[in-house]
């Protein structure tokens, strides 16, 4: 009976030693988990709808070399262009899920899903890019992006693929007045339709890998463009009339998944932070500078360029846009008065 007591009283000492050694063991393996969570090494996947020679490539370029620098090497990102992930479209939806990490995205499409953006498309709201490039630091600006967060989005900000201009198959546009009748391929976006029909063109929504194709075989006379495409898609081989009129500029809207980056520790979310302003700022400016040098290098091509005459023509067109989408957002509202 003692024999047995005193071999029960050993196992019971011996079960609560294991415990204690098990948990300090599990103890030693969070704080490890912990500290290897700090240091992380991360491999994202980044999409967008251009070609490579686009804007919107250039900048997912800087955004994989500032984000390898920043994290020292602990951080990069895999590129994937030319709808290589699916359109834009199917590329939002990866970001909701989550099974895609960040995306360069039209403002013509992302403005079908929130309101407010479409205040970027107001008709002649910026003489040029760098009026652009500064109202994105206004306060309207801000909450365009900020809103996106209900759609578990991140809105990091945007950049510019340039000012719209017109592009003709063979007409010329010189006039207002030359747009009657014309059919006139634009983003679908609800302001560029309402814009075109009230000039008296046909506005014509259709993606960008059909542009090219239904230009050459008439299905339409001319491209709302902005100079970057112009180039990077070759529709100089088709178009040979370029007006320049710079009626609205095109936002690109760089974005992150939000179930991804809540995710991250607050080092790492300032890490990508940092690397997202970085690589949009250099974007902005380097969209800036390309603008100015694109139409010498389209007039190279052999396209005759020429510059809308009677803009003035289109006051009550503008005011009417104006006051029809200020009274659908009060962010457009603000974002027109800020920048008027």
């Amino acid at each position: 009976m003692k024999k047995t007591r005193l071999f029960m009283s050993m196992l019971l000492i011996f079960t609560i030693s294991v415990l204690a050694a098990c948990g300090n063991q599990t103890s030693s393996d969070e704080g490890d988990a912990g500290a290897e969570q700090e240091g992380q090494s991360y491999t994202f996947k980044l999409g967008h709808e251009a070609q490579e020679t686009h804007i919107k490539h250039m900048v997912a370029e800087k955004f994989k070399e500032e984000l390898e620098s920043k994290s020292d090497g602990r951080m990069t990102v895999d590129l994937f262009p030319a709808t290589q992930l699916g359109n834009e479209k199917d590329m939002v939806q990866q970001l909701e899920t989550g099974s895609l990490d960040f995306a360069l995205i039209s403002n013509g499409y992302m403005s079908s899903r929130s309101e407010s953006l479409n205040g970027w498309f107001m008709p002649f709201l910026f003489e040029n890019l760098e009026e652009g490039a500064e109202a994105r630091k206004g306060e309207a600006a801000k909450e365009m992006l900020t809103e996106l967060e209900s759609q578990n989005l991140i809105g990091f900000d945007v950049f510019f693929a340039g000012g719209r201009h017109i592009l003709m198959k063979s007409d010329s546009v010189e006039s207002v007045d030359d747009l009657e009748g014309k059919k006139i391929r634009i983003p679908g976006s609800p302001v560029f339709e309402a814009y075109w029909s009230k000039t008296g063109a046909g506005p014509t929504p259709m993606p960008l890998p059909e542009v090219y194709t239904s230009l050459q075989t008439g299905v339409i006379d001319g491209v709302d463009v902005d100079l970057d495409a112009l180039l990077s898609q070759k529709y100089y081989e088709i178009g040979k009339n370029l007006t320049l009129s710079n009626h609205m500029i095109f936002p690109e809207v760089a974005l992150g998944s939000k179930a991804v980056f809540d995710k991250l520790s607050e080092e790492d979310q300032q890490i990508v932070r940092e690397a997202m302003d970085a690589a949009v700022e250099w974007g902005v400016q380097e969209g800036v500078k390309l603008e100015n040098s694109r139409v010498d290098e389209i007039k190279e091509q052999g396209v005759n360029v020429t510059t809308l005459s009677d803009a003035d023509k289109l006051e009550p067109i503008i005011t009417e846009i104006y006051n029809e989408y200020s009274e659908k957002s009060p962010v457009i509202k603000s974002f027109i008065e800020e920048n008027q």
